[in-house]
């Protein structure tokens, strides 16, 4: 007698292959806001304040 959980499930693995799809985007997305993050903090970190423009006094 063949055991029934053995057996493919076409439906579920479709629904994995569609969360594993979403999964996907959602990891490259965040591995790029990260890296944008880390270069900017590394720009501020690396750059000189900027000195504040001089104000003229007001007649």
């Amino acid at each position: 007698m063949k055991n029934p959980w053995a057996k493919k499930n076409p439906f579920l693995s479709m629904w994995f292959s569609g969360a594993n799809a979403v999964i996907g985007a959602t990891r490259g997305r965040a591995t790029a806001q990260a890296k944008r993050q880390a270069s900017t903090l590394l720009t501020a970190a690396l750059t000189p304040p900027r000195k504040p423009k001089k104000r003229r006094a007001r007649r």
